[in-house]
């Protein structure tokens, strides 16, 4: 939430606006977005149960406004230009390091003129070609790649033919953020804490980008 709160800060999309929580999980963003910006939402996620979203949503004074989707991001169930905007937070890397991710996959589905704001996790400077031993101790080599710099983001948003780069750097949360997810108990956070005790969050940080469809 922390992360959504600081993407959607000074945000441009429209009043009752209907979104899509692109890698949603367990919809807790979802929730968020619906609740204090009073969006629309569909979240949709590949890998959660769309009925426990759906009866985690249910919860919630916002409820009519959220729809829980079990989706690929390769491969979309709604109709073209049907979204008033896209967020996507802490997914967008795992889907989107494909060139033409955006003017394949994505951007038919936002309507002209519509919104796409993704939060990432992201590195200081990429180090892909000599990874540092801080980094190994959490990660391979192929799950680094999921992980970059701005300026590759820069230059993969900017191979779009479709969509307009807004704004990208990196989040001033980013700190705050790594330090709330490595107090957890999830086994991934654990194995994450290596590379962090050994002193790999140096070349670590959160990215933001916002794009606008053309």
């Amino acid at each position: 939430m922390k992360l959504t709160e600081e993407l959607l800060m000074d945000h441009r999309i429209p009043e009752g606006a209907v979104v899509c929580d692109l890698g949603s999980g367990k919809g807790v963003t979802s929730v968020f977005m619906a609740s204090e910006y009073g969006f629309t939402v569909y979240a949709l996620d590949l890998w959660s149960d769309p009925a426990e979203n759906q009866a985690f949503f249910d919860q919630f004074e916002c409820r009519d406004r959220l729809i829980a989707v079990k989706g690929d991001a390769n491969d979309l169930p709604f109709e073209r230009n049907f979204f008033d905007a896209m967020v996507s937070v802490d997914s967008y890397n795992y889907f989107g390091r494909d060139p033409n991710f955006l003017d394949q996959k994505l951007m038919d589905f936002v309507k002209p003129g519509g919104l796409i704001y993704i939060a990432i996790p992201g590195m200081k400077k990429d180090v892909h070609h000599n990874p540092p031993k801080e980094l190994l101790l959490s990660w391979t080599e192929d799950q680094l790649d999921y992980i970059h710099d701005g300026d590759y983001w820069k230059s993969m948003v900017e191979k779009s033919q479709k969509a307009e780069l807004i704004s990208i750097g990196e989040m001033q949360s980013f700190q705050e953020v790594w330090d709330d997810w490595l107090q957890m108990d999830n086994p991934y956070a654990v194995e994450d804490r290596k590379a962090f005790q050994a002193g790999g969050g140096k070349y670590l940080n959160f990215i933001s980008i916002v794009l606008r469809k053309r």
